[in-house]
């Protein structure tokens, strides 16, 4: 084949430090605007943004010369500069962690309806619930103790 296709998009997660509910209403849209935009700055596709207080859902799409660790860095590095830089929380930062889970193409509407859906999904389920159940889905082996 003379060239490479790939369709790679990843569900990515990630939470404050300590789950702390530090993403207010007033700004979260434009927190999330912010990171579609770094999405598409270092060269992915952003699909969908949302996410609750403690934490945030991204899906995406990147290229095959992703490194998705360092994509990770760098987007968690920049929107933690943002935010403290727009009087959002001084010593605002996000978990060391992150999930990041594979999406189908034909799965991405599914996942995109899930993201938009987060306050209703979290009148009944809590994020470390909800962060569980995705990585039971996708048949991830996880130490309970690495949770919190």
């Amino acid at each position: 084949m003379a060239s490479t296709l790939t369709s790679l998009h990843y569900h990515l997660v990630f939470a404050t430090k300590n789950r702390e509910p530090l993403i207010s209403r007033e700004w979260s849209e434009k927190l999330y605007d912010y990171l579609g935009g770094s999405v598409r700055g270092l060269g992915g596709v952003s699909d969908r943004i949302g996410g609750m207080p403690d934490h945030v859902h991204l899906l995406v799409g990147l290229k095959a010369t992703h490194c998705l660790s360092d994509f990770m860095r760098e987007l968690k590095k920049a929107s933690s500069k943002w935010i403290r830089e727009n009087g959002h929380g001084r010593d605002f930062q996000w978990q060391e962690g992150y999930g990041a889970f594979s999406v189908s193409y034909s799965a991405k509407e599914a996942v995109e309806d899930y993201i938009k859906r987060q306050e209703e999904h979290h009148r009944i389920k809590t994020f470390r619930d909800e962060f569980v159940s995705l990585l039971k889905k996708s048949g991830i082996v996880f130490d309970e103790r690495y949770l919190e």
